[in-house]
């Protein structure tokens, strides 16, 4: 059988076979104990059921094996903690990424994602993630991995931006991937969920190890929930992309709108590069208003859009990131589009950009 589409490998990955009278997707195992003799199953803090079916899904968009966590912080931790002398990661990526790193006893070397990215030497692992967020700023993963390869460091690449259908960076030669799945993978804004995808068994052993002795275990029912909003990831990709693209042709040369970032767009400077290393986009674009007032009155006006500090749901979000201590401009928004119909979105949007400046 040739390759399955994302479509349908969102919808049928991690179920088991069809058997009548069994439920479709099964119902989420809520033990904390098992009967003893079981290879797998003794104690909840060390597996689940429910945990392996996301995993099975997971790891087959990704392409390795998966390991899920309680949240992408949790993830990023177990990530960390591989590193035992000196990280380096984007300097402009999410900024807990940065918190946590600098609390660890490891030395950090902090880049740009867009580089120039420095010799390797000494460095045992690296952690790159494109698109950054919330700059949208785009790496060379293939050529940062061989480079860090032949200085004998791992590398990781945090997808969250791009979900395991819109990059694949164990294909372009990452060995581990991970993603905070309270985004665009569970989808509706009702779980916190991340997990971890290596290419090697050893490193997901090591992995899992660490979600066992640390904790940092998922609950079985929202490992249901993000298993469940996997299955239409594929359709809501598409829609958010599609709103994306007409969001930022509206907004191109808007007398309000400056530094229009998506790497969709053929004129962004990411384009090249993530067109070659992404398989499609989504619907995270940013801009920028003239001021703090400028964007309260946008967010106040809007009727579909919501101040949100997530992304990647149903529903249309925008996060002026300044407040959480991102080095960009007091008006810089992070938009997230969301699955409404375009035609209605576009309109909103313009409609309250075009009172927001009183």
């Amino acid at each position: 059988m040739t390759e399955l589409g994302d479509g349908t490998r969102c919808v049928h990955g991690g179920l088991p076979g069809p058997t009548p009278g069994t439920p479709l997707l099964a119902s989420p195992v809520l033990a904390t104990g098992f009967h003893a003799g079981h290879p797998s199953y003794g104690y909840g803090r060390a597996d689940n059921p429910t945990y392996r079916a996301l995993e099975s899904a997971i790891g087959a968009l990704d392409g390795g094996e998966c390991v899920v966590f309680a949240s992408g912080m949790a993830a990023i931790s177990a990530v960390l903690g591989l590193a035992s002398g000196k990280v380096a990661l984007p300097s402009d990526g999410y900024y807990l990424t940065r918190t946590l790193a600098a609390e660890l006893p490891v030395a950090v070397v902090e880049v740009p994602t867009t580089g120039p990215w420095p010799s390797f030497d000494g460095v045992d692992l690296v952690l790159l993630e494109t698109p950054s967020n919330p700059g949208l700023d785009v790496c060379d993963i293939t050529a940062l991995a061989s480079a860090a390869h032949a200085a004998g460091a791992l590398v990781a690449v945090d997808n969250t931006t791009a979900t395991p259908i819109g990059q694949r960076p164990l294909e372009l030669g990452a060995d581990i991937v991970v993603s905070s799945d309270s985004k665009a993978l569970a989808g509706h804004s009702d779980v916190l969920l991340g997990h971890v995808t290596c290419r090697s068994a050893d490193v997901a052993a090591k992995v899992r190890h660490t979600r066992t002795v640390h904790g940092g275990i998922p609950g079985p029912f929202e490992t249901w929930l993000a298993h469940r909003g996997l299955g239409t990831l594929d359709l809501r990709l598409a829609r958010q992309a599609q709103n994306a693209a007409a969001l930022h042709a509206a907004l191109r040369g808007h007398p309000l709108v400056s530094d229009l970032r998506w790497p969709g767009a053929a004129r962004d400077s990411s384009y090249v590069l993530a067109a070659k290393q992404m398989r499609r986009f989504n619907g995270i674009f940013t801009f920028t208003l003239p001021s703090i007032d400028a964007v309260e009155r946008f967010l106040a006006r809007s009727e579909l859009v919501t101040a949100a500090t997530s992304f990647g749901g149903l529903h249309s979000t925008a996060d002026r990131r300044a407040q959480w201590g991102d080095p960009v401009p007091d008006g810089f928004l992070r938009f997230s589009a969301g699955c409404e119909d375009t035609e209605d979105l576009v309109a909103d949007v313009l409609r309250a950009l075009s009172t927001s400046d009183g």
